[in-house]
């Protein structure tokens, strides 16, 4: 199976950007109504439109600049709230005396407070509060006294930025949390593929090299008895394992970034009759009983069971003994299929499987219950001291229809 990587990019913090975006276009042309609508208050409406020429001209230029936290640089920023100062300090010289005691707006209006929000969404509550304080004293520059109505506007400028600022940075936070538990549960999960692959393979050589050198001695035990170091090395590799630390984009604006790694299943993802995977388990001393119509499963799926089959079967030689007796029962019901392996055996002492698991034995626990997991499906082992061991397999056919991993 070939295996790809993909990228998962996560970020609650772009939407705030487009959201700026559209508030200062908003914003830009709330302010130039509310100067139409307030036109008799000014007597020098020169000095009001040419500003918003160059409002209007500066918002629509820098939208792009307002679309993630690499475009938004600092430059543009500082420039960005140059103007809103100048706006608010020009509303003196362009508006008669009656606006200014009556605390009409300023020129920029609202649009001064999307310019302080950038820097809150850019850098966080303390670049908030660093771009909330030259409006603030600019704002009791225009009225000329700290009246109510303006300190009033100055907190709740200061006090929304600093607590959008501190919910960015919460946010960006729980996204690194976020994708290293998913690059977590992402290796976790190769790593049990791989473990399963192994345990199949190279591990049940490893474990018939070292009995068989025992047996024969000599220069053959010794190499059995490297064939045992390895083992138990190779599975203390399996068990544990290093996970890779999560990447973080270098646009923030782009969110935490998760490497997932992932088993692209075979070109043969068409249904395949289980039966036929599991008749060549059948033997002098394996009794396999079928039903008569065929039992589809997509590909992958049917060689995982077919595979977990094979590992309760190694079980059985291995714990049983090489003349005990197993039954493979298949069933196929409406909505899954379950496959039924029983032996003659003389059981599985109470508390062994956690034993084996602590010792890195894990046959059962990946060979067996992480293939029908991966599935979908569950594995469930009841085993009686001296009265053998029963395992049944179950695989809902509904998510082997949706594909497997």
């Amino acid at each position: 199976m070939a295996k790809q990587v993909r990228v998962i990019r996560m970020s609650v913090e772009q939407p705030l950007w487009r959201a700026l975006s559209g508030y200062r276009v908003l914003t830009m042309f709330y302010a130039v109504g509310l100067f139409a609508s307030e036109y008799d208050q000014f007597d020098r409406p020169g000095i009001a439109i040419a500003f918003y020429v160059v409002l209007f001209v500066w918002t629509l230029a820098t939208l792009p600049r307002v679309q993630s936290a690499v475009a938004c640089t600092k430059r543009f920023l500082a420039v960005d709230l140059a103007i809103a100062l100048t706006g608010i300090v020009l509303t003196p010289l362009a508006a008669n005396d009656h606006h200014i005691d009556s605390g009409g707006p300023t020129l920029p209006s609202i649009w001064t407070a999307g310019s302080v929000l950038a820097f809150a969404i850019k850098g966080g509550w303390r670049w908030a509060a660093f771009a909330s304080t030259p409006v603030a004293v600019a704002n009791l520059i225009e009225r000329g006294s700290p009246a109510r109505d303006t300190v009033h506007n100055v907190v709740l400028v200061w006090v929304a930025s600093i607590a959008i600022g501190y919910v960015v940075e919460v946010a960006r936070a729980s996204e690194r949390t976020l994708a290293r538990a998913l690059e977590i549960e992402a290796t976790t999960r190769e790593r049990e593929r791989l473990a399963r692959d192994i345990h199949d393979g190279v591990l049940q050589v490893l474990a018939m090299v070292q009995r068989r050198g025992a047996v024969l001695g000599g220069e053959a035990g010794e190499l059995g008895r490297m064939a045992g170091e390895q083992e138990i090395a190779l599975r203390t590799l399996v068990s544990g394992g290093l996970v890779p630390v999560s990447r973080v984009s270098l646009d923030a604006a782009e969110g935490a970034v998760v490497r997932a790694v992932e088993v692209e299943p075979d070109d043969d993802d068409g249904p395949v009759d289980l039966r036929s995977l599991l008749a060549p388990y059948a033997a002098a001393t394996v009794s396999f009983a079928e039903p008569g119509a065929p039992v589809p499963l997509p590909a992958p799926a049917a060689k995982e069971l077919a595979a977990a089959v094979g590992a309760a079967l190694d079980n059985v030689r291995r714990h049983a003994g090489a003349d005990a007796r197993a039954w493979i029962l298949v069933e196929d019901e409406p909505g899954e299929v379950v496959v039924t392996v029983r032996d003659d055996g003389p059981g599985i002492p109470e508390g062994r499987l956690a034993q084996a698991e602590g010792e890195g034995r894990l046959g059962v626990a990946l060979s067996i219950r992480g293939r029908l997991r991966d599935l979908g499906g569950s594995a469930e082992l009841v085993s009686i001291p001296g009265q053998g061991t029963e395992v049944e397999l179950k695989v809902p056919k509904a998510r082997g229809k949706a594909g497997t991993r």
